[in-house]
């Protein structure tokens, strides 16, 4: 797994972190997006606009395999990073 989220980083990815409100104030990935994963439907479009790849990141992984599911179902190159801290350890280092 951080193979694959080292190669996304450095292609420059796009961290999508999908928890709510209150998590990601509790901590996040500098830089990365925010979009809670009930609003991802709605937001497609700017996703789609960034034109990059996209790590998609929540607390456990559970609701960034749904953002994942979804999302590359709609054409998006994405991958499931999991916990927020897996893809922020490599950030950091890039």
């Amino acid at each position: 797994m951080g193979e694959e989220i080292k190669k996304y980083l450095e292609k420059g990815a796009v961290v999508l972190d999908v928890r709510t409100e209150q998590e990601w104030d509790e901590g996040h990935t500098e830089g990365a997006e925010h979009i809670v994963l009930t609003l991802i439907p709605s937001e497609i479009d700017k996703i789609k606009s960034w034109n990059k790849s996209v790590i998609a990141v929540c607390r456990s992984g559970g609701r960034s395999g749904q953002a994942t599911d979804f999302l590359k179902s709609n054409g998006i190159d994405i991958i499931n990073g999991g916990p927020w801290q897996n893809v922020d350890q490599y950030v950091d280092k890039l």
